[in-house]
């Protein structure tokens, strides 16, 4: 795919980006993260998908002292698995768990395709053939924020295969297309190469954190920002684009009624995430994202579902409160 861009706006963003490196320190990130770390051991799995080849990352973390139970942990759009630190060290090491965490495809360290039809069904579909190399035939899926829309389909598409699942600060508990003006993928994608160190900062501290910023988040801001000193942030953009287009597009929230695993829903009650809010007035905004509503709307809605609020929480459990977020969760998992 060509990325089409004036010349004279490309040597402009290239040249704003770097003054902007300079000021906060930032290095340039490679297009699959090859010079960032993560926390655990990663390997790659070969998807052949809509007549391509990509690499599938995950970390598969296994326990010194297997309890015969495995989790899946599913990352957000803004977010890649290394996010899942804390969360499967306390799982895996001290709770026995079996722990996969996966890149999605266009994510983290995973293939970043030139053309990628996304759909959740898709994604599910991609993680059940992690699963399967894996030989894992059951599994818990925790999914959070656009990974708990994945969980949702997920679990809706392998029943079976999923034992119990569990949704942190979901997006998609509304259908936002019923207020949010459509705008094509081209409208994404220059909204994708507009982003700089300090708007995603901004947007972290004001959205995830109610202007309560703390050293440990830096990391998630600087992987971001990271990407768009690459020389081929064009193509991590496009990949954005259409991964908006899939989540605004793609609602599961008519599903809930048809989830049979059991479910907890763990839901920061200061979350206010809503996709599309700039492009709507102030008082369709303010009707959008009331997560402490939208939770017990939820829990209503799927069979046999319960409800963990964290008052004065955002949306980041695990990382602005994990000893708040991690007690439910494994209580949930070990009945």
């Amino acid at each position: 795919m060509k990325f089409h861009k004036p010349l004279l706006l490309i040597v402009a963003l290239v040249i704003s980006l770097s003054i902007s490196a300079q000021q906060t320190g930032l290095k340039a990130l490679g297009i699959n993260l090859e010079n960032y770390a993560y926390p655990f051991d990663v390997n790659y799995l070969s998807i052949e998908s809509q007549n391509e080849s990509y690499q599938m990352a995950f970390m598969d973390v296994r326990p010194a002292n297997p309890n015969g139970q495995a989790i899946l942990l599913l990352h957000g759009k803004n977010f890649n698995g290394a996010y899942w630190r804390e969360t499967a060290t306390v799982l895996a090491g001290e709770q026995g768990f079996r722990v996969i965490i996966p890149d999605q495809i266009g994510f983290g360290k995973s293939s970043k395709p030139e053309h990628y039809q996304y759909t959740f069904q898709q994604l599910a579909a991609n993680t059940k053939a992690l699963l399967d190399d894996l030989g894992i035939e059951k599994i818990s899926v925790l999914g959070h924020s656009m990974g708990g829309m994945l969980a949702t389909r997920f679990a809706l598409m392998y029943p079976e295969q999923t034992d119990k699942l569990i949704l942190a600060n979901p997006i998609g508990l509304e259908d936002w297309k019923l207020k949010v003006p459509y705008q094509p993928v081209q409208w994404w994608y220059a909204y994708e190469l507009g982003k700089t160190y300090e708007g995603i900062r901004k947007y972290q501290l004001e959205s995830y954190y109610d202007n309560n910023w703390q050293p440990e988040y830096d990391e998630w801001v600087n992987l971001l920002a990271g990407w768009t000193l690459n020389i081929d942030y064009p193509r991590i953009a496009w990949n954005a684009a259409l991964t908006y287009d899939m989540i605004f597009t793609q609602p599961v929230c008519y599903e809930f009624k048809h989830i049979e695993s059991p479910t907890l829903l763990i839901i920061g009650q200061r979350d206010r995430t809503a996709l599309g809010k700039p492009l709507v007035s102030d008082d369709v905004r303010a009707t959008m994202g009331n997560y402490p509503e939208l939770g017990r709307r939820t829990r209503e809605q799927i069979p046999n579902a319960r409800l963990i609020e964290l008052d004065n929480v955002g949306h980041l459990p695990h990382i602005e409160a994990f000893d708040r977020f991690i007690g439910p969760l494994v209580e949930f998992l070990k009945e």
